[in-house]
């Protein structure tokens, strides 16, 4: 004999017998849940619970869907909790990137995410870049030693007063020195394209405009 039959026992059949099994899986596939806060320590108890099968068949279910609501007044409260104090992502870089001679309205904001297996997330905060579109597009380069290394990331604009932010990913292990830069890149064209953004105090001459 099964717990399910241990606790209902073998009075209840039929069609009532199968709509309280269905809410017994529910409340076992569930699990136990986690431990309940003051305001809760009135809810059934295991011993209340395991002497349904002594119960009428309404007291039965009763006290089923009063365990299966339990359940989810715990849960709900655990995962506000867990929201309320959820730290939001530390910064490990904030870059101020300053327009060029090709964008000098333009201004961002990069803020780099700690290194998570090689890989870091970035937003990018932009406005004032003038509109491009296909097969034009403005690409987020990785500088290291001077020169560009690796591409983070393309994004368009379609209206030149619209500040854009975006999330990218730089999938390298990152070093000390490391920057970045924005180009304007024509699609099959070689070389990274014009500089747009750069770090303040990045010499020109290193990353060149090609």
């Amino acid at each position: 004999m099964n717990d399910f039959d241990e606790l209902i026992g073998a009075d209840v059949t039929g069609a009532e017998r199968e709509r309280l099994r269905g809410v017994h899986d529910m409340l076992v596939q569930a699990g136990p849940p986690a431990e309940l806060p003051d305001s809760l320590h009135n809810a059934p108890r295991p011993s209340e619970v395991g002497a349904l099968r002594k119960q009428s068949t309404p007291r039965k279910l009763a006290l089923l869907v009063a365990a299966i609501i339990v359940l989810g007044i715990t849960f709900s409260i655990g995962f506000s909790t867990g929201q309320k104090h959820a730290a939001p992502p530390s910064v490990a870089q904030d870059i101020a990137l300053n327009g060029t001679a090709a964008a000098p309205r333009a201004q961002a904001t990069l803020a780099v995410l700690p290194e998570v297996a090689g890989n870091s997330q970035m937003n990018l905060s932009v406005r004032g870049l003038p509109q491009v579109s296909p097969p034009e597009y403005y690409d987020v380069w990785l500088v290291r030693k001077g020169e560009p290394w690796g591409m983070c990331g393309e994004f368009v604009v379609s209206r030149p007063t619209r500040s854009l932010t975006l999330t990218l990913n730089a999938p390298y292990s990152l070093e000390t020195g490391d920057t970045w830069i924005v180009t304007r890149h024509k699609f099959g064209e070689s070389g990274v394209g014009t500089t747009v953004l750069q770090p303040r105090g990045l010499r020109p001459s290193v990353v060149p405009d090609i």
